[in-house]
């Protein structure tokens, strides 16, 4: 009954804001069958939704003129938020198949322009639990001039100019093709080509942001996801490599991993205990990663990770000595 309770209200957005549509349109868009269809138009009927019915070559299926539903009054702004979350969030808690049913009836719902508008923008976008490489989240404001810039122009598939300050360097101006967003822990990334060269911009280094009115270079479609592994297998590859052996509590086991790092082998050890083989971009990349779990986690190798924990174990110890 429920299911069939959000199918109706679908049905009922669809014909709102689509106009006239046919059995098998609306068949093909609620993914049911043309029988399917007609069952749910006469309920509609029933219910006492003026659903009419004109035959023809350009007949099909229409809600009464000026009849209107509050079911939903998202601008196309609101509507392409929740995609852009609902479509790239992880599956928490199992709220994954509630939150593709609403996205779902708020795609139908939509006028086809807007429709397929907030689609392509949410494209853009994509949400992720685990970092670039254990970078915290940005501590700054969360929307701003220079960060509404950016998206205007990733959303509008147009040039773009930045302001970027690269680690050690004074910030000097790039033009680029924006591709997407990407939010990686908490933390903002601009993926982007340049002169037809991949570049990750980290968006707190970028000072100031102007849009460009010509078109960017770039593909119509984009799978972000894919992109973004990529990207970032290709980053880890090019840092500087500390190969560390961690007993880990089983339990911390994702907490660990969540810093960054690639598991190269695994086994479990005693005490619901595992050992993980990692490789870390470099020594402090390690010692951020097993500090924020400890005591949880212990570094066996190599002796130089040892020896940094301990010196920060010492350290600490010392502040809390009366």
């Amino acid at each position: 009954m429920r299911v069939r309770a959000d199918r109706l209200i679908s049905l009922m957005l669809l014909l709102r804001n689509r106009g006239r549509m046919s059995a098998s349109a609306l068949a093909a868009e609620l993914e049911v069958s043309t029988r399917t269809v007609l069952r749910d138009i006469d309920a509609l009927s029933g219910a006492g939704i003026p659903v009419y019915a004109r035959r023809g070559r350009e007949g099909g299926y229409a809600l009464l003129p000026g009849f209107r539903t509050d079911l939903t009054g998202l601008t196309h702004d609101e509507a392409f938020a929740l995609l852009a979350t609902g479509t790239r969030a992880p599956d928490a808690a199992g709220v994954a198949p509630a939150l593709a049913s609403a996205m779902r009836k708020i795609v139908a719902g939509m006028p086809e322009a807007q429709r397929v508008s907030a689609s392509r923008a949410a494209e853009r976008i994509l949400i992720r639990s685990d970092s670039w490489c254990g970078l915290r989240p940005d501590d700054e404001a969360a929307d701003d001039e220079r960060q509404r810039a950016v998206r205007a122009a990733v959303f509008a598939g147009r040039r773009l100019r930045i302001r970027y300050a690269t680690p050690g360097e004074a910030p000097r101006w790039r033009t680029v093709d924006p591709i997407g967003l990407v939010s990686a822990r908490g933390v903002w990334y601009l993926l982007a080509d340049r002169d037809g060269a991949e570049r990750t911009y980290r968006m707190s280094r970028v000072v100031e942001a102007r849009e460009l009115p010509e078109p960017a270079v770039r593909e119509a479609s984009v799978d972000l996801a894919r992109m973004w592994e990529r990207r970032r297998e290709r980053h880890h590859a090019t840092l500087p490599t500390l190969t560390a052996t961690v007993r880990v509590r089983a339990r911390r086991r994702p907490d660990l991993l969540s810093a960054g790092g690639h598991v190269q082998a695994e086994s479990p050890d005693q005490g619901g205990w595992l050992r993980l083989t990692i490789g870390y971009g470099d020594l402090s990349h390690a010692v951020s990663a097993i500090w924020r779990v400890s005591p949880d986690a212990e570094a066996l190798a190599p002796a130089a990770l040892r020896t940094a924990l301990r010196k920060a174990a010492t350290a600490t110890a010392a502040r809390y000595t009366s």
